[in-house]
């Protein structure tokens, strides 16, 4: 039904509140300074405060990106919101300048984007976990989306933002072998910090994966648990290094979405498998040196507690709450050895979350690719049946429409301020009142 005085609608309703909706936000603040035209958004986060990979913010790890590809630089160099203003408020500026570094700490970045979303406060609402959208039809169209939000993690607690339009953030979520592997004893990265600093003088430690975060979990537990032997597992022969050459960074360039979002599905894979080493499955050149440096050291001392069990896989995870044994094999010759161990980390990355599981039946409006993916627009808008009359926008989940750079920092910026002017678009090309693109 057509809302009533008593039911706000919404210009835009924001599903997850990390950096992408966050850089959203702000190029939403921006053009309405610029433009005048403010658009009415609000987001929801399930989290109960801002966060972003906080299980993985280990002492010493750096960013793999410029500072420069913070939030708004790309798309607003003279913005606020940067990472040097941010720099410029905390009274670091000329302290990072003699630092001589691109890449900061993930700690301080992580930092940066608690101080910048802490100025929207107003827009968001944390602790609210979406659970379902229901459309709301007009004549047959569907002209606003209800947005059904479970808040304070209470199920009876149940409340509903009525939108215009609705941008998908809701982030990445942990791969897994499939079956019951999560317990006291096993995890995966994202939990690291937290469940690490509950072992007491763990004997051996399992580490499963062979990219960047399985390195840095690695690095982390042989430095942290001196005593504790430390074993990763993964089927290549060894760790493959990043390529961040500066020719291989282009794919992350904006320019390259715009090739990759026109090219031909056989050109749009071949980019991708030209392309995956400058992400997937690998890791720092400086990480795998310091790695291999103590590992041969140890052999040198004659006490081995890094074991790299290469060319092998994980069969058979048992155990309880007081440890864990796996069955790792040989790949080659399928011999298998059990490794009991107090704990077994699982850093095996992540996958964006599927948004046809939030959007329920709004999903029967939005349209596939003969491959059964969906189909995106250059804007970052689902297309849709032409009885949708609300957009539908993706951050995040459109690497198959966009290119590598999708689930990354590299075009945030530039995607947030694209979604903030399709937006604004629609919002001019009607009367608020009755919503509808005709």
């Amino acid at each position: 039904m057509p809302p009533t005085d008593a039911t706000h609608v919404h210009d835009l309703v924001g599903i997850g509140f990390g950096p992408s909706n966050l850089a959203l936000a702000i190029a939403l603040r921006e053009g309405a300074q610029r433009t005048g035209q403010a658009v009415d958004a609000v987001f929801l986060e399930k989290q109960p405060a801002f966060g972003w990979h906080r299980g993985m913010l280990i002492e010493g790890t750096t960013m793999q990106v410029s500072f420069l590809k913070d939030l708004v630089t790309m798309r607003n160099p003279a913005s606020a919101f940067s990472f040097v203003s941010y720099l410029k408020d905390r009274d670091r500026l000329a302290d990072f300048i003699n630092h001589k570094t691109m890449f900061p700490s993930r700690a301080e970045f992580h930092d940066y984007l608690e101080w910048a979303s802490s100025r929207f406060e107003d827009q968001v609402e944390y602790g609210s976990e979406v659970v379902g959208v229901t459309p709301v039809t007009v004549d047959g169209d569907v002209e606003y989306l209800d947005v059904v939000v479970r808040q304070g993690g209470h199920s009876d607690e149940l409340v509903t933002r009525r939108a215009r339009n609705l941008v998908i953030a809701a982030g990445l979520e942990p791969v897994l072998p499939e079956g019951p592997v999560d317990g006291e004893r096993v995890w995966h990265s994202e939990e690291l910090l937290e469940r690490a600093s509950g072992l007491r003088d763990p004997r051996r430690l399992i580490v499963v994966g062979a990219g960047q975060s399985a390195a840095e979990v690695t690095d982390y537990l042989h430095r942290t648990f001196t005593d504790a032997e430390v074993c990763t597992v993964f089927a290549k022969y060894g760790y493959t290094p990043a390529d961040d050459s500066p020719f291989a960074n282009r794919i992350f360039d904006p320019g390259a979405v715009d090739h990759f979002h026109t090219a031909p599905e056989e050109v749009k894979r071949m980019l991708m498998g030209y392309h995956r080493s400058t992400n997937y499955s690998v890791v720092d050149l400086e990480l795998i040196d310091e790695l291999y440096r103590r590992h041969y050291q140890e052999k040198v001392a004659g006490r081995e507690r890094l074991r790299t069990l290469n060319a092998s896989r994980i069969v058979e995870v048992g155990g309880d709450a007081t440890g864990v044994r796996a069955t790792v094999e040989f790949l080659p010759t399928g011999e298998r050895t059990v490794l009991d161990a107090d704990a077994l980390v699982y850093a095996t990355g992540y996958r964006p979350s599927d948004p046809l599981t939030l959007l329920g039946e709004v999903g029967e409006y939005c349209m596939r690719q003969p491959e059964g993916g969906l189909n995106v627009e250059r804007d970052y808008r689902i297309t849709t049946a032409d009885s949708m009359r609300c957009g539908l926008y993706l951050q995040g989940a459109t690497e198959h429409t966009h290119g590598i750079g999708s689930t990354l920092l590299s075009n945030t910026a530039i995607r947030a301020g694209e979604i903030a002017e399709s937006v604004g678009a629609r919002l001019r090309s009607h009367d608020r009142d009755s919503y509808a693109v005709r």
